[in-house]
């Protein structure tokens, strides 16, 4: 680069800079389109809707129905926020929340009255119609015979318990012109039934209706008999008609009928004060991080704090774009991806310095710097994306939107310090900047024997591992409960309190908060405001009769509650066991994925077996972690696992880059031993300052953060050490013992 194209491209950075903060902080046009304020934030940090459903005609519905249902308006609603919650109230009520909404009645209207779908034969055993036709589409269709005389003479030939999935999507009819259609799948009783109505509507020239909810919502001919359980519904204006037909027959599709009881406004879980020391953590964490890579790193480090502050901007901007809910687990995925993009950097610019320090001229340092650096950043973070994509694609709620967050994260990342710090890099080194002290070079260092510590490192990880099963053990024999779950996995009691005056929230906390906790013993207590009112929700683990009396007797005593205003209901968790399945699932697959691509990419099965065994070293340590600590178990525990395993396979994947590229030079006289060794020491100062600046930024956030992002923070602090640990001292020596003792697969 020309010293006339650095300073162009120096002053481009700057514009661009000054463009994308512009925009993140204060949007474009008077909506501030792309602005921080402008991203939607879930339940714990801007509240929502609330809803509350009873279950019509079954007063005393099985708790399996009621799973069911949970579980499918769960993926219902998601359609509105990854961030939706939906638990169970009571025996026979079910609440949802949405978060980001403020208007209750356009969800209300949008979602319908879940339940309550059939398909209709057009004629009945006698020849008669069952309804009429009045105008073009589904319109103007209106029964004559009632649901139940219909249900009598055969006439509703599918309910829509018999369909299993329903999704909107594009495809091309028999010309190859485009349509958007609505996909069905029929459970395996469906299909048989599906299969006998479409055979005798087909020979008889007739339609089958779609009823839902009073009205016929599609009344699609028969142009076939479908046998094999699967249906197509063309005809559709728009990707938006499919998708809003495809979301009627999936509610439609629940085991009981349900009608809305009450619908509120409901305030943060969290509160301004808990955005607020998070923003405030994330800017600090950010300074000090900037601040060390330019002391360490000198004119790379301020290239990739330039780099670094573009990076912020976008994922601000792109969480505006793409509609991603913010959530406290969704930060994590973000500050992962920072310590990601710091890492990267990191890689690069300490193998710019191994070059500089073989003679390398800084000009071919730099080129060579980013060259080699190349496979380990692109493994690192497409191994992550992997886990990304596939959580994304199979995990539901807080799961999916924490992958959301951090596949952009790595995305943008990967953008950041391949392309943006190069040309930064490059500019500098233009306009003048070319002496090797500001780059630096490396000292002259001698090799760690780390393999000849291997069975201490294993030893002791053996150690903690087991006592977090012997405490975990002891919890379960004490108090029932293996781990400290929260109202989030076990459910608890919901309280309703109406204050004679409207309290803020800084209030409720400091002055009614703490009579929760004297009678529950337990500091887990959530909170959210109904807008409009001066009630109060509390969420607090399950109350017994007793317990419920004295906080009632609180609540009058010191705040002159009326007593008759103060209700009390036991509710489900909101992390349903399905959604815990889901999880489980989608790490397995995640997992897999990884073995296999680390197993492609590095030709040996070895590297992926340590690696893999790496990521569930670090999971049980930090589950350890929890069952010692007794930290609070809540929906950011998911996202807390998650986490360490995107961040500890991306910091072993550096170490076998390193070990791989070794092994390609090897002389003869080298040992192994000693091979790997000089790979893990040559890489040691990358994985303590990667993971010193990540610990930054996380304990920015447990020094200033609320309770419940401490209890998140902390473990979190706890996995980035142990990821580390592992990556340097049981990695490496792990793939040393199965390289000498297993033959390469």
């Amino acid at each position: 680069m020309k010293k006339n194209k650095g300073v162009v491209t120096l002053i481009v950075t700057v514009l661009v800079m000054a463009a994308l903060g512009f925009v993140s902080i204060w949007g474009i046009g008077t909506e501030k389109a792309g602005s921080a304020a402008g991203i939607k934030q879930g339940l714990d940090l801007a509240g929502g809707v609330s809803i509350t459903y009873q279950v019509v005609g079954d007063e005393n519905p099985s708790t399996e129905d009621m799973d069911d249902t949970i579980y499918k308006l769960q993926q219902r609603v998601q359609g509105y926020s990854t961030e939706a919650q939906v638990y169970k109230e009571g025996t026979d009520r079910i609440n949802i929340e949405i978060p980001g909404v403020s208007d209750a009645n356009s969800i209300l209207e949008d979602l319908g009255r879940p339940g309550a779908l059939y398909f209709i034969a057009q004629t009945d055993a006698q020849g008669n119609q069952n309804y009429s036709y009045t105008g073009a589409g589904a319109t103007g269709y209106s029964l004559n015979k009632t649901i139940e005389e219909l249900q009598a003479d055969g006439s509703i030939v599918l309910e829509g318990t018999d369909v299993e999935a329903a999704d909107g999507g594009s495809g091309s009819d028999s010309l190859g012109n485009s349509q958007f259609v609505v996909d069905l799948v029929f459970t395996s009783a469906g299909a048989s039934k599906f299969a006998d109505a479409t055979t005798k509507a087909f020979a008889n020239n007739q339609s089958i209706g779609i009823y839902y909810d009073g009205d016929f919502i599609s009344v699609p001919n028969v142009e076939a008999a479908l046998t094999d359980g699967r249906a197509q519904i063309t005809g559709m204006g728009t990707f938006e008609q499919a998708e809003r037909l495809a979301s009627q027959i999936r509610i439609g599709g629940l085991k009981l009928e349900l009608e809305e009881l009450r619908s509120n406004v409901v305030g943060a879980q969290l509160g301004e004060e808990a955005v607020r020391t998070s923003l405030l953590a994330a800017l600090i964490g950010l300074v000090i991080i900037a601040l060390f890579m330019i002391v360490v790193y000198r004119i790379p480090g301020l290239a990739s704090v330039l780099a670094l502050i573009i990076y912020t901007c976008l994922i601000v901007i792109c969480l505006n774009i793409f509609e991603l809910t913010l959530t406290l687990p969704g930060i994590a995925g973000i500050i992962l991806s920072i310590g990601m993009a710091v890492d990267a950097n990191v890689i690069i610019f300490a193998r710019i310095r191994e070059e500089i320090t073989v003679g390398k001229t800084v000009r071919n340092a730099i080129d060579t710097g980013f060259q080699k650096a190349l496979s380990a950043i692109v493994d690192g973070n497409v191994t992550t994306l992997i886990a990304a994509l596939v959580l994304g694609i199979k995990g539901s709620g807080t799961v999916k939107g924490f992958a959301y967050t951090l596949g952009l994260g790595i995305v943008l990342s990967m953008f950041t310090a391949l392309f943006v710090t190069r040309q930064i890099l490059k500019a500098f080194f233009a306009v003048g900047l070319k002496d090797v002290k500001y780059y630096g070079t490396n000292k002259e260092k001698g090799t760690v024997n780390f393999l000849s510590k291997k069975n201490i490192f294993f030893g002791c990880s053996i150690a903690v591992i087991v006592l977090g099963f012997v405490f975990m053990g002891i919890n379960g024999a004490t108090t029932g409960k293996v781990l400290n779950y929260s109202l989030d996995f076990v459910g608890g009691t919901s309280t309703n309190v109406t204050f004679n005056e409207d309290m803020e929230l800084a209030a409720i906390d400091t002055n009614v908060v703490p009579v929760f906790t004297d009678i529950t013993g337990d500091g887990a207590v959530q909170v959210q405001k109904v807008a409009g009112s001066n009630e109060v929700i509390f969420k607090t683990r399950e109350l017994n009769l007793s317990e419920r009396e004295q906080l009632n007797s609180a609540l009058v005593e010191k705040f002159g509650v009326n007593e008759e205003l103060i209700t009390a209901e036991t509710i489900s968790s909101t992390i349903s066991s399905e959604m815990k399945n889901d999880a489980v699932i989608a790490v397995i697959i995640a997992t897999i994925c990884m073995l296999i691509y680390i197993w492609f990419r590095f030709k040996d099965i070895r590297f992926a077996a340590s690696s893999v065994a790496a990521l569930v070293h670090d999971v049980l340590v930090v589950l350890a972690f929890y069952a010692v600590a007794k930290v609070s178990v809540g929906s950011t525990f998911i996202a807390c696992m998650l986490t360490i395993v995107g961040y500890s396979i991306n910091a072993t994947i550096v170490i076998f880059d390193r070990i791989r590229e070794n092994l390609g030079t090897m002389l003869k006289k080298d040992s192994l031993d000693e091979l790997v060794n000089r790979s893990i020491s040559q890489t040691l100062s990358r994985s303590i300052f990667t993971s010193l600046t990540t610990f930054i930024m996380v304990a920015a956030l447990y020094v200033l953060g609320v309770t419940s992002i401490k209890e998140f923070a902390l473990p979190l602090m706890v996995g980035i050490v142990c990821g580390t640990y592992s990556s340097v001292c049981i990695t490496g020596a792990l793939w040393y013992v199965l390289r000498t003792k297993i033959k390469k697969a």
